[in-house]
């Protein structure tokens, strides 16, 4: 017997034992109350839905990866993924209240290989620094770029290990923090173009690093290890956490500026975003299970301390708030989009911080969130 014929039976006693009309009255009263918990419901879900309306598209001529706002001006940067030597850097104006994104042809320019990252420097909006086979720094003028500095650490071979991320120290602006294949992080200051230091970071390939303070970043390997270093003493570095999947590389991390306490990473082939406290080590504080794909790409909110997004695979760009980390395993995500294709990039505007930009296939979306 199923459950409705199980429920029938149920519901034939209680008019045999309890009278026709006091049952029909109680089976009014349950039917209403679904009806307004189906509508709170499906009221909820609309609220969650990020609304087409207020969604600004941009198509490329070219696959794009690399992405970056500018935090000083309307500029967005955006990097092509062509599996050959030239590839391509794009500037777009964007105009949050003509819902316009606007290509400058003149501020465009070839990049060697695909740029891993792009970022602005967080005051300057005419400097922009690119890495890939090295670090780059360009700075845009009204209507050409000039190529301003390549910063080499190999002085001895004409072979260069990769750069797979890289992050401008928002406190210190001179310093700039590259990530290679090569287990190392190195520092650069880039006022100077020198090294200030080089660290074998990880056992494995570097994927990405992150500053918290103007002293202090921390890392994401192959090795499956979150490792979080103080310029101050060198010899040393703390391992904040370690995939339980000791073969599974760790591929990104991002830092909350807002409450440093907390930084977010992700695992290659998964749908988790564990977000870690870097107060208890070894144990996550969170893990975010709602995507139906491998997760690519985390940022936090720039204006807020507990919000974060996350976009992959599943096509779907989810935003996520932790009144508290106190039940992390019952976080749903208070916002969604679902994106045409696989979502390969994420970046939320720190100058607009209403606004997300994505990247899939060779297109964008911003979405006012």
């Amino acid at each position: 017997m199923g459950l409705e014929e199980e429920l029938c039976c149920v519901e034939r006693n209680n008019i045999n034992n309890k009278g026709g009309r006091a049952w029909k009255e109680e089976r009014g009263k349950r039917k209403e109350e679904r009806g307004k918990r189906r509508e709170k419901m499906e009221n909820s879900s609309q609220e969650s839905q990020l609304r087409s309306e207020n969604c600004i598209s941009y198509e490329s001529a070219y696959p794009i990866y690399g992405m970056a706002f500018s935090p000083q001006s309307q500029r967005v940067a955006l990097g092509s993924f062509i599996e050959e030597y030239t590839n391509r850097v794009d500037i777009l104006s964007f105009q949050p209240e003509s819902l316009s994104l606007t290509p400058h042809p003149s501020l465009s320019f070839d990049h060697p290989y695909p740029p891993t990252k792009l970022m602005f420097h967080p005051r300057k909006p005419h400097l922009l620094a690119t890495s890939g086979d090295y670090l780059r720094l360009w700075e845009l003028r009204d209507s050409s770029v000039d190529a301003l500095s390549l910063f080499n650490n190999s002085k001895t071979s004409e072979f260069c290990a990769p750069l797979t991320s890289f992050d401008w120290n928002h406190i210190d602006h001179n310093r700039i923090g590259t990530s290679s294949i090569d287990t190392t992080c190195t520092i650069w200051d880039i006022e100077r173009a020198i090294v200030e230091t080089q660290l074998i970071a990880h056992d494995k390939e570097v994927y990405d690093i992150a500053w918290g303070e103007a002293r202090v970043f921390a890392s994401v390997s192959a090795d499956a290890s979150v490792r979080i270093f103080d310029l101050r003493d060198k010899e040393h570095s703390t391992i904040i956490y370690e995939s339980p999947h000791p073969d599974t590389p760790l591929l990104r991390l991002a830092w909350n500026k807002q409450d440093l306490r907390y930084m977010a990473t992700i695992l290659m082939d998964s749908n988790k975003v564990v977000i870690l406290d870097i107060r208890s080590p070894t144990t996550p504080v969170a893990q975010l299970e709602r995507h139906r794909g491998s997760v690519n790409a985390i940022s936090w909110a720039p204006h807020s301390s507990t919000h974060i997004c996350s976009a992959g695979d599943d096509s779907q760009a989810l935003i996520w708030e932790f009144p508290t980390l106190s039940s992390p395993t019952s976080i749903d995500p208070i916002c969604m989009y679902s994106a045409p294709s696989e979502i390969n990039q994420l970046q939320w505007s720190s100058s607009h911080p209403d606004w997300i930009a994505i990247a899939f296939a060779n297109k964008i979306q911003l979405l006012k969130v």
